[in-house]
């Protein structure tokens, strides 16, 4: 159904509320990642029953049992990537695609990877009505990376691992980085991953709360 000119403008608006009160006041100071998330149309990547919701605290389902994270939780994983807006990102996880659009904005190419079939399509059609035109979808399993892409500046993985991958630390650049959550329901952490010569250094960054990321160096199904 096409979108009214007040559609727009109240849309607009509700998400200029939503970047304001539940992403900066919450603390993510980056100003090229709060205006990412201002222009980017949240209510297209939920199911039209909620998009009433879409710009409201919380993360929403997207079917398939899998979610749209909440906005702070994107604003908060991107800033700590630490984007200046040259890097060619890997995302695990597309959902509907909602990160993946946001982080076009703040790097130069973003390779995403979606497990689940629905889901991928539906984020590659987004993507396509959107006019993004440096992320690609594809549908694997994450765990093992996008190898003939790699190496990745910056990694972000939008589902919570058991310990991190071994093929993502792999396909890591030299001065690479990676965020994820790890562990299990109710007792996640947020982790940020750089490499320091041959090993990796692992930086809590906080407690999470996300759907398990499924795969051969993840949970089992």
């Amino acid at each position: 159904m096409a979108q009214t000119p007040s559609d727009e403008r109240e849309f607009a608006h509700l998400r200029k509320k939503m970047v304001d009160e539940y992403v900066a006041k919450r603390g993510v100071r980056d100003e090229r990642i709060l205006q990412a998330m201002r222009e980017v149309p949240r209510h297209l990547f939920v199911p039209s029953v909620l998009a009433a919701k879409a710009y409201g605290p919380g993360a929403l389902p997207i079917g398939a049992k899998q979610t749209i994270s909440q906005p702070y939780i994107v604003g908060r994983m991107i800033e700590l990537l630490e984007l200046t807006g040259k890097e060619k990102v890997l995302e695990i996880g597309t959902g509907t695609g909602y990160e993946a659009v946001v982080l076009s904005k703040l790097c130069a190419k973003v390779f995403s990877i979606e497990r689940i079939n629905e889901l991928a399509l539906r984020a590659a059609e987004l993507i396509r009505v959107l006019k993004v035109y440096n992320a690609t979808v594809k549908v694997f399993d994450g765990t093992y990376g996008w190898s003939d892409q790699a190496p990745f500046d910056r990694i972000i993985v939008a589902a919570a691992a058991p310990e991190v991958p071994e093929p993502l630390v792999q396909q890591m650049a030299r001065t690479g980085r990676m965020v994820l959550p790890i562990g299990k329901g109710g007792n996640q952490r947020l982790a940020r991953v750089t490499r320091v010569g041959t090993r990796i250094q692992i930086e809590d960054c906080g407690s999470a709360e996300f759907v398990p990321l499924v795969g051969k160096f993840g949970w089992k199904e």
